[in-house]
């Protein structure tokens, strides 16, 4: 029997891509996918206005977001590169997040968005 499907390495899903609208905002979709989630842009801004955070300082900040649902959004963030986790040895034990060097970098995005968000007038009134 013919097999219907082959396997394509990653480098020929890149050439493949290449010239398409899928390969021109490829780099755009790697970074949707360190900032997707429902609470790493407000993570994000949190720490683009305080430089360092400790976890529940970051907890307080953003009130709706629960403990467990926070630390992987940190994670994933920290995974990413775009945050530090920092853990002193005392006790009680004390963990805080600042934004790497690359994590800074998204900041003139952050404040552009920020502006753009400003621009919106609300809807007419009926």
């Amino acid at each position: 029997m013919a097999r219907t499907h082959k396997k394509v390495s990653s480098s020929q899903k890149r050439r493949l891509q290449a010239g398409t609208a899928e390969g021109e905002f490829g780099p755009a979709e790697e970074a949707l996918k360190v900032i997707e989630g429902r609470w790493k842009l407000r993570i994000l801004v949190h720490l683009r206005i305080r430089s360092v955070m400790r976890f529940s300082d970051l907890g307080r900040a953003i009130p709706s977001v629960t403990e467990k649902m926070l630390i992987q959004q940190l994670r994933e963030l920290e995974r990413d590169g775009a945050v530090k986790r920092t853990a002193y040895a005392e006790v009680p034990p004390r963990v805080e997040y600042s934004l790497t060097a690359w994590g800074l970098q998204l900041c003139p995005a952050l404040d552009a968005l920020r502006r753009w968000s400003a621009l919106r007038k609300p809807p007419p009134a009926d």
